[in-house]
């Protein structure tokens, strides 16, 4: 087998320039349709593709005899990956036609598919689709899946056509492109369903009254948990807050002022008022800002200490209070924070849906800090207000696929099969957008449930996702948002997030994705380029059922195979759990079942950026290997054929919102790459990495590279 680019070298220095500047680019980003953990850059995946199918110039002697001439050809494959990688040239047919001419010249004009059986965010399947080759995508988690079906699979179905709703065609003078027509209809008909939500719940989200007796939008509620205070003597229901604070602003500062006063009416004769303070002059003092650190509590009345395990167990025993600490209005030069009121608070009082998304949350699962505090059902992660909210945009996604179905058949566009099906007709397109309009429900239930809180710093103020990293986690106080707000947790905000996304998919050809296990499923006749998953460090399965419930509300009859099952199916995944149920068994060779031996004669293998970090363990510019986890990896991949590895360093995945250094995440990854060779094997270990640096710079082959297998130390 020949020789690939992907052996030798990679221009390093620009591709780790450009995946850098990918971290700051959101608005049209593919990775902003739908929250996935652990995605790798657009631009790595793209130049290990196009490198992997590529050959070296030194496989083709008949055209580069001499090392001149490969050097000289290798800088100019070189020069077209830098523009490849380019953000501004994403857009740029040219670039993309001249990769995929490289691409059909090393694979005799005959490319074979490309397939990611751990597909996760979509990330490899889609750089693919962007080179103009087969995608194929698979993966056993149907959160996974769906996203790869709305990345891949949907939007080249329904390309180059006009959007549906009533006038919005005839209202733009344009060729519609690509997926824009379709994108266009996912903005209106979620303009549409946010407008019926409004009408049916916008009561259980009254207007504030500001201090000048105005009437303003809330943008949020912040709530403190409860609980009774431990002293005997005292016996109050303490507030539990991280923070008084709720702005730091520079001249705009507010904070939340707790005062006790007395209340006959409650056991202890006394309760804790809330009020807003405005002005740097009054705050509270730094040890004296908030009442919870650790798991513990402060009560604000007598200063006694109620323990971690209390608190706990106060939950359990379903004795988990919420005290209305703040409401957050928009005002016209910024946020307006205002003292609550009873208006306020009984808005708050609704009854619960009749139908709660049913699902039961794991025992103990990795990335998971909740169900020591009595969590025990999915829905009880959401306030009663939370559930309303989004039970009825759930009931709106089926009715908006009604909507647009009439409008496409009063389009004369012919209804056709079910998208399941393969249709691309009205019944099909109709499903399409639901499925859109699901996802934007689905993204905006990151912002909507009892574990999101508000971030006070002064370029923020507003609040933070509940997935604030791969796990969910308690937190002492809650932000209660305002679907309707006209802020960044308003539904048409998730909605234009989807739309701008879909909008800017690459052109290509029709991709597959399928739930399938990667342990059992076929490989025949596809290269397969993967980034396994990370089982050690993000429970996949358990965090996604947070969407699964209320994805499996709304698309169940759209995509029925996928939504079959009550939670996320988790029998055949790896993830800690099940390697600690096997201690018996070595971590390595349970991975290794699960990166099947699919490699075969013709065909590729590129495991990109292995990255367990039981197995790659990242310091700063460092790399250090677990030989016998990387050989482990290798060796599954290539089974009992002779294997020739090549490995690179590329960067790896943006820090998320509120991480200001890497914790628990990889700053750079590794590729591996492993092709079929007739030489005698060889291992991953034969060659260990070197500084990032040095790779950037030099960029030189790998052979010059690598050091020796007997080396206890990179250089």
């Amino acid at each position: 087998m020949k020789r690939k680019l992907i052996e030798v070298s990679l221009p390093l220095e620009a591709i780790n320039k450009q995946a850098t500047r990918e971290k700051s680019i959101r608005h049209g980003h593919p990775s902003t349709l739908h929250l996935w953990w652990a995605r790798r850059p657009l631009t790595a995946a793209r130049a290990v593709l196009f490198a992997q199918l590529v050959d070296d110039p030194s496989a083709r002697p008949d055209e580069f005899p001499t090392e001149a001439d490969q050097r000289r050809e290798r800088e100019r494959l070189h020069g077209l990956i830098e523009r490849l990688v380019d953000w501004d040239n994403i857009r740029d047919e040219t670039v993309f036609a001249d990769a995929l001419a490289e691409i059909l010249k090393s694979t005799g004009g005959n490319p074979p598919p490309i397939l990611d059986p751990f597909a996760g965010g979509g990330t490899i399947p889609l750089e693919a689709q962007r080179l103009g080759l087969r995608a194929q995508a698979s993966d056993l988690n149907p959160v996974a899946v769906l996203i790869n079906k709305a990345l891949i699979e949907i939007p080249p179905r329904f390309r180059d056509r006009p959007p549906v709703f009533p006038g919005l065609a005839e209202s733009e003078i344009r060729q519609w492109s690509l997926a824009e027509g379709l994108a266009a209809d996912v903005r209106a008909y979620g303009r549409w369903m946010r407008d019926e939500a409004q009408k049916r719940i916008g009561h259980v989200y009254p207007k504030v009254t500001l201090p000048d007796q105005t009437k303003a939008t809330v943008i949020a509620w912040i709530w403190a948990r409860s609980v009774t205070c431990p002293n005997p003597a005292c016996g109050i229901e303490m507030p539990l807050a991280r923070s008084w604070w709720l702005g730091k602003k520079k001249g705009k500062e507010a904070y939340v002022v707790p005062t006790v006063v007395a209340d006959p009416e409650t056991p202890s004769g006394k309760r804790v008022e809330f009020s807003v303070g405005h002005g740097s002059a009054g705050a509270t003092a730094k040890d004296r800002d908030g009442t919870s650190s650790g798991g513990n509590g402060r009560c604000v009345a007598c200063d006694a200490v109620a323990p971690a395990a209390y608190i706990r167990a106060e939950g359990k025993a379903g004795r988990l209070g919420a005290q209305l600490m703040a409401v957050v209005a928009e005002g016209d030069r910024g946020r307006i924070y205002v003292t609550p009121d009873e208006v306020q608070e009984m808005s708050a009082v609704v009854a619960p849906p009749t139908a709660l998304p049913t699902g039961t949350l794991p025992e103990s699962a990795l990335g998971f800090r909740v169900q020591g505090y009595g969590y025990t059902e999915w829905s009880q992660l959401f306030t009663n207000r939370q559930l309303v909210a989004l039970s009825t945009f759930s009931d709106l996604v089926v009715a908006a696929r009604e909507e647009v179905l009439a409008d496409a058949r009063g389009s004369d566009v012919d209804a056709g099969d079910r998208l399941a099906d393969g249709g691309i007709g009205a019944e099909a397109y109709a499903d399409a957008v639901a499925t859109y309009l699901a996802i934007g429900m689905s993204r905006f239930v990151d912002r909507h449930s009892r574990l999101t809180t508000w971030d006070n710093g002064p370029a923020k103020e507003y609040e933070r996702s509940a997935f604030a990293g791969p796990k969910l986690q308690m937190a002492s106080d809650f932000v209660e948002s305002n679907p309707f707000g006209n802020a960044g947790a308003d539904i048409a905000s998730s909605i234009v997030w989807v739309e701008r996304a879909l909008a800017s998919l690459p052109k290509g050809e029709p991709g597959v994705a399928t739930q399938a296990d990667a342990a059992s499923r076929s490989y025949a006749d596809v290269v397969i380029s993967t980034d396994p998953p990370y089982y050690s460090n993000v429970g996949y399965a358990a965090l996604s059922d947070l969407f699964y419930v209320w994805l499996r509300k709304s698309l169940r009859a759209i995509h029925p195979s996928l939504f079959a099952t009550m939670l996320v199916p988790k029998a055949e995944g790896v993830s800690r759990r099940t390697i600690a149920a096997q201690r018996h068994v070595r971590r390595t060779p349970i991975l290794r079942r699960r990166v099947p031996q699919c490699v075969r004669v013709g065909t590729t293998v590129c495991l990109a950026n292995v990255s367990d970090h039981r197995l790659l363990r990242v310091q700063a510019e460092r790399v250090h290997v677990r030989r016998r986890g990387i050989d482990g990896l290798g060796n599954s991949a290539g089974g009992d054929d002779p294997v020739r590895m090549g490995d690179h360093i590329d960067l790896a995945n943006p820090l998320r919102d509120g991480q200001s250094t890497p914790q628990h995440r990889l700053e750079c990854s590794r590729n591996v790459n492993c092709p079929i060779a007739p030489s005698p094997r060889v291992g991953c270990s034969d060659y260990r990495p070197t500084r990032i640096h040095r790779y950037a710079a030099r960029g030189t082959p790998r052979e010059a590279e690598g050091t020796p297998a007997g080396s206890n130390r990179a250089r």
